[in-house]
């Protein structure tokens, strides 16, 4: 059998019911040795790798969707697709799986139901008929229609039997007349069993079906027959608002008349399955995945039907940033961007990356640019809306275009300087749009995703860039109302923006060490930011404590000394005693945070808050907390007063060491006299002279060896002792050791510590 070479996608169903891609190739149909029959072969356009290797099974059942689509499961919860370009090469392949089956190419389904084991057959149908026996399509058998179709659901083979009679006899086009016609009549109870049928039908979940009910001449009157549920007293007016209330707006003129009718009917069933249908029960779930992969398809088809088109973006990025275009205009441009942005979350990661950077490379980031900074509150939402959409996709591809843009003699132009000034200026008084910008300016910010490359840091660079010339738009409203020590406008909006803007302060100390340590310490932000305890929204004080606790939770130096240098502990502590005994969040977030100084034992802390503020806090003793915070400022100070101590010993045991070694020297004249009494044997002239001669020099040799021992003594003892206390004389009073010898406590233990 000659190969067929055909350009597919190939999809798999995953475990969420999703389609996902994987991968784009050229189909052929081949005798495989291995697998002993003839088999579908995809091998990636790239690289050639095999895509697919399917034997075409005489048991399996092929469908053919959309003219393009070829779908069938290999395994119980294995469903394949294949999506051809052309409809061309859709219909080759669909005849060769045809001539191996022996099927009809004219079929949309190679396998009858009825082709399972006879066993099975007898056990579910009792029948032996090959279809289901339809009644005649009439107004008095409506009842019985619809008592048939709604009997067959429970049984996925009468299911299949029951498709399988509706397409060969024509069904649905006789049903839809049958509907016209009691319509004209007002026959209510044939419209009731019409809904029933035209309901059970789609739950047959069959996309031969769906093809002819979602067809132009047919779809309008499927929503008709399904305005009348017999549940509801008056019928629904859906095709009312499918024809006059929702318009179609073509914003630029599409020319292409297979995708604007595309589009027609992506809508539609789109709104049959959110808006007309009644969400499926857990048994009827997987009843509607065929209508779910039928929109899933169409979605993907009209995105790259657009992409594809470059002619039509071009002139959709053109007119949306021509200043002359009318506002009614560049609205409907940026709300078509935004749908089309929203279409693409249906394509799979690689058709997706595609997407963007086509997007990205017609200038879509410039336009945002312009359009988030006007005063239409609809573009600046939708707009928004974009922005959200490339964050997601790529914060990088963000990042990169921001730093590449000309530096601006006015920092206000630059992108990420108009998100900010578009979450300040929030109008909404909950803030809505404000929440969803702070967190895209979060993730453009957020160093986990920043990329780091041999010759090139993104997140060194950018950090750079953004604390250079963003920063301070986002610290503005917070310096603005902090300015006199006290919070200038505390109304709720904006205490909400504060929080905001505190909260993404956090995460910049917990993110950012070195560029946020240098912007509070320049900027002496933290007191400022205090200035917000005062404020009577107790859910903005706990925000600025919590932007204290996160800097103390990093046991940094710098930063406690200059906490210690501003003593900025005292805001927290007067909020803490303006609390009284009111046991609330504050005051439990307030306690945690010096609960946490005891924990981790942060003396420089620690001694900080016991020698300004243990009288003020001293009464507090429903915790013991600042007791146990005395308690480790003692144990400190005892350990200084030992180490005080030996310091001091160790002076003083110089003139004790002198003396021991002038005792040794009264030792070693003792031993000179036994030698000398030893002696006495000889003879008296020579005993004379040696006793003379051995008396001069031993006089001689104790005084130079006991000099010699002392100054040994004296340089091993030197050298053991610190260079400060070295230069101390032994008559150094205990003041002048402390001063001299000891270092300030804390910066004694943090300098080991840390």
């Amino acid at each position: 059998m000659s190969d067929t070479r055909r350009r597919v996608k190939v999809y798999t169903l995953n475990e969420e019911r999703q389609w996902d891609d994987r991968g784009t190739g050229h189909v052929s149909s081949t005798f495989v040795e291995r697998l002993k029959g003839t088999s579908l072969l995809v091998r990636a356009e790239s690289d050639g790798s095999l895509l697919l290797e399917s034997k075409i099974s005489p048991n399996t059942a092929y469908q053919k969707q959309q003219d393009t689509l070829i779908v069938w499961s290999e395994a119980d919860n294995y469903d394949l697709a294949l999506s051809f370009q052309e409809k061309a090469g859709c219909d080759e392949i669909w005849e060769k799986i045809c001539q191996v089956q022996g099927k009809d190419p004219a079929l949309d389904i190679t396998q009858d139901p009825i082709d399972e084991s006879e066993e099975e057959r007898f056990e579910e149908i009792p029948e032996t008929s090959h279809l289901v026996e339809l009644p005649p399509c009439e107004l008095s058998r409506l009842e019985e229609i619809a008592d048939l179709v709604t009997s067959v659901l429970s049984s996925p083979i009468r299911r299949e039997k029951l498709a399988l009679a509706l397409m060969s006899e024509a069904y649905i086009k006789k049903l839809l007349g049958l509907f016209r016609v009691c319509e004209d009549l007002d026959n209510r109870e044939g419209l009731h069993h019409l809904y029933e049928i035209i309901r059970g039908v789609l739950f047959l979940n069959k996309a031969a079906l769906f093809e002819v009910m979602f067809s132009d001449d047919s779809i309008m009157d499927v929503v008709g027959c399904l305005e009348y549920d017999p549940a509801m007293v008056q019928p629904k007016r859906h095709r009312e608002f499918l024809t006059k209330t929702a318009k179609f707006k073509e914003v630029i003129p599409i020319t292409d008349s297979e995708l604007r009718q595309k589009i027609h009917q992506t809508y539609r069933v789109q709104y049959i399955q959110d808006i007309i249908l009644p969400t499926p029960s857990v048994f009827e779930d997987n009843f509607l995945s065929t209508l779910t992969s039928f929109i899933f398809f169409n979605k993907v088809e009209i995105v790259s039907m657009l992409q594809d088109d470059e002619k039509f973006l071009t002139e959709v990025f053109a007119q949306l940033t021509d200043e002359a275009t009318e506002d009614s205009k560049r609205r409907e441009l940026v709300n078509f961007v935004k749908e089309f942005c929203a279409f693409s979350q249906t394509l799979q990661p690689q058709n997706r990356d595609a997407f963007f950077k086509t997007l990205a490379n017609l200038g879509i980031l410039p336009a945002l640019e312009i359009v988030m900074g006007m005063d239409d509150l609809q573009v600046r939402a939708a707009a928004t809306d974009i922005f959200s959409y490339l964050v997601e996709f790529s914060p990088s591809m963000v990042r990169e275009f921001v730093m590449q843009e000309p530096q601006q003699t006015d920092d206000d132009v630059l992108l990420i300087n108009v998100v900010i000034k578009q979450m300040i200026c929030d109008s909404d008084p909950e803030l809505g749009g404000a929440v969803q910008l702070m967190g895209l300016l979060r993730t453009l910010i957020d160093p986990e995703n920043m990329l780091a490359s041999t010759n090139k840091t993104e997140k060194t660079e950018f950090l750079s860039f953004f604390y250079k010339y963003c920063m301070h738009v986002l610290t503005a409203p917070l310096l603005a109302n902090t300015a006199h020590e006290k919070n200038s406008k505390d109304n709720f909006q904006t205490a909400q923006l504060l929080a905001l803007i505190l909260e993404l302060l956090t995460f910049c100390v917990e993110h950012h060490t070195y560029h946020i340590k240098t912007y509070i310490m320049n900027k002496d932000l933290l007191r400022r930011v205090l200035v917000l305890m005062n404020s009577k929204h107790t859910f903005l004080a706990l925000c600025a404590l919590r932007f204290m606790r996160r800097i103390i939770g990093l046991k940094d130096e710098y930063y406690n000394r200059y906490i210690i240098k501003g003593n900025l502990f005292e805001p927290v502590i007067n909020a803490l005693l303006d609390n009284g005994t009111r046991y609330n969040l504050l005051n439990s977030a307030i306690i945690e945070l010096f609960e946490f100084i005891k924990v981790e034992d942060v003396k420089s802390l620690i001694a900080h808050i016991v020698d300004n503020f243990y009288q003020a806090l001293e009464p507090i003793e429903y915790v013991q907390t600042f007791k146990g915070l005395k308690g480790r400022y003692e144990q400190e100070k005892d350990r200084q007063s030992q180490r005080l101590s030996r310091f001091r010993r160790d002076a003083r045991s110089l003139d004790e060491d002198e003396n021991l070694w002038l005792n040794d020297d009264d030792e070693d004249d003792d031993e000179d006299a036994v030698e000398k009494r030893m002696e006495d044997d000889f003879s008296d002239s020579y005993g004379k002279y040696m006793e003379a001669k051995k008396g001069g020099s031993r006089d001689t040799c104790s005084e130079s060896v006991c000099l010699g021992a002392a100054n040994g003594a004296n340089n091993t003892k030197a050298a053991a002792i610190p260079p400060t206390i070295a230069a101390i004389t032994p008559n150094s009073s205990a003041s002048s050791i402390k001063t001299v010898a000891l270092p300030a406590t804390p910066s004694v233990k943090v300098t080991r510590r840390y």
